[in-house]
């Protein structure tokens, strides 16, 4: 099937919208474009398609347009568009299930300073099963290639006088027996991504 907008003309892939629906497990069918999630999204207005738009790509099995689009790196996790929704469609989750999608496709996201983030936040975690401040900022630094002057400022005299004052530790936590759980979690919910 093919999808004809004002900008392109795109093919519908049917079996992505039913992997996004077995991975996700939200009912992104029930939307019925009411806008109540992307009147409500106090980031709607940096993203280039607005969370109803989305659903709706997503629904049309849009797999390109939805898996490089901004929107879902740009999504706060507020949880505003859940609470608001008269169908109950878990939004943030979606959204979360389609970052794993778009990093298990190796494909490189346009807000990558966010993408950054998001797998150095979660680095440690699936490391050491726990999350250490000190690691996942360095990683973000690495990751995001922000080597500005005023970065460098910020991170040395912030982070310096954190950790001179005990605010962050250096060395992670370990949590035993619980790092290997953590782990299990990753590889089963995953599937693949590498973090």
């Amino acid at each position: 099937m093919r999808y004809e907008s004002k900008s392109c003309v795109a093919t519908c892939d049917s079996a992505f919208a039913a992997q996004v629906r077995k991975e996700s497990g939200v009912a992104f069918e029930r939307c019925y474009q009411c806008l109540t999630c992307t009147l409500g999204c106090p980031v709607a207005k940096y993203m280039d398609y607005r969370p109803n738009e989305v659903i709706r790509l997503v629904q049309l099995g849009l797999k390109k347009e939805v898996l490089t689009c901004s929107t879902i790196w740009i999504c706060a996790s507020c949880e505003a568009c859940f609470a608001r929704c008269p169908n109950e469609i878990n939004i943030p989750h979606l959204m979360d299930t389609l970052h794993q999608m778009t990093l298990r496709h190796g494909i490189r996201p346009k807000e990558t300073r966010v993408a950054a983030f998001h797998l150095a936040f979660l680095d440690p975690v699936k490391r050491f099963g726990r999350q250490n401040e000190a690691l996942m900022s360095a990683e973000h630094f690495i990751r995001s290639r922000d080597f500005s002057l005023k970065t460098l400022k910020v991170a040395g005299n912030l982070g310096i006088g954190m950790i001179t004052k005990g605010k962050i530790k250096i060395t992670p936590a370990r949590t035993g027996k619980g790092a290997a759980r953590v782990r299990k979690l990753f590889k089963h919910t995953m599937r693949g991504t590498q973090p």
